[in-house]
């Protein structure tokens, strides 16, 4: 294949770093310990975005559920291929490759997440682990397909919310750690989910209503069909506004607290030096298809934001799957460890 460069982005990274090193020279000589330290910074990072997340789904939750995947979607879906195919090893392995296509195929076919299961059982088949392991892993992913094939089209709704909190699952497990500042994000995602299920947050959404945002072009109603068994009833809203601080957690981890926990050294890494490994993981052409998408995106989304929301979860829709298989994979090789 041709060699070409990474796309040109020198002159905005370097804006970014300008305000990073100002940010960090503000708060540097309050906050030096959790800078300097990985497992307070990760913790006390991740805490502050859910909190974020909470209140906008909270008070906004059409509008992240608009913008969120338009601003984060592709970088996340980069973080994906980056995290559980480049890293791991998975693109010089053929068989791997093929039981996780063919069970996007499957999904995309019509079988929904029973085709990602299926995906996923396929990817134990040929993981390199002991016997008992797939054994534990199939009877699992069989139990999952079963329930799948019983709930019908509710279990696809089941999987879009379910899915963020795997992400969570991967991270929690993704290496080991000297301490429990980890479980304090968890905790905070645990919590505000069990909150807004209650209907935490109807009171502010009364008094902001966040419940509509006909800029968009999406209605809660709409959104209701999508990710509730049932369009009516306040439970359903209550789904909506989950599923809109889910995602966002979905895009805090991808994006910012696996990439610290990930990398090899302990300290920051500025935005120039974190596009150049991104580079140099998934190549040149990636970036480039990357850039071009997420350009062409943010022009749709400027004339019909919400079309382009529903036309970027149509074309990647296959990163739930990814996840679910190659998150199978990786517990089967043990290459994440429980802390």
């Amino acid at each position: 294949m041709i060699g070409v460069p990474a796309p040109p982005l020198d002159a905005p990274l370097a804006v970014l770093d300008g305000l990073r090193r100002t940010g960090l020279r503000v708060v540097g000589p309050l906050a030096r310990s959790i800078l300097t330290d990985r497992d307070k910074r990760v913790a006390a990072l991740g805490s502050a975005l859910l909190v974020i997340a909470f209140a906008g789904a909270a008070s906004l939750p059409v509008v992240m559920l608009v913008l969120g995947p338009i601003v984060w979607g592709i970088p996340h879906v980069l973080a994906d291929l980056r995290y559980l195919v480049a890293r791991p090893g998975l693109h010089r392995r053929p068989l791997v490759l093929g039981a996780i296509g063919a069970g996007i195929l499957a999904a995309g076919l019509g079988l929904g997440v029973r085709g990602g299961l299926l995906g996923a059982a396929a990817t134990l088949l040929v993981a390199r682990a002991p016997l008992p392991r797939k054994l534990v892993g199939l009877g699992v992913v069989g139990a999952l397909l079963g329930l799948a094939q019983h709930a019908g089209s509710v279990s696809d709704i089941a999987f879009a919310h379910l899915h963020n909190v795997v992400a969570v699952a991967i991270w929690w497990a993704w290496r080991p750690r000297g301490s429990r500042l980890h479980l304090v994000p968890i905790a905070l995602f645990a919590l505000g989910s069990l909150a807004l299920l209650a209907g935490a947050a109807e009171p502010l959404l009364g008094l902001t209503g966040g419940t509509s945002a006909r800029w968009t072009g999406l209605s809660m109603r709409y959104l209701c069909w999508s990710l509730s068994p049932s369009p009516d009833g306040p439970f359903a809203e209550r789904l909506v506004v989950l599923y809109a601080f889910a995602q966002a957690a979905h895009y805090v981890v991808w994006l910012r607290l696996l990439p610290e926990d990930d990398r090899p050294s302990k300290t920051p890494r500025s935005y120039a030096q974190s596009f150049r490994a991104l580079g140099n993981d998934l190549g040149a052409w990636i970036l480039w298809i990357a850039v071009i998408g997420a350009l062409g995106l943010a022009g749709w989304a400027f004339v019909a934001p919400g079309a382009a929301r529903d036309g970027y979860l149509r074309l990647a829709f296959f990163h739930g799957h990814l996840e679910l298989a190659a998150g199978a994979l990786l517990w089967a090789e043990r290459r994440i460890q429980a802390s």
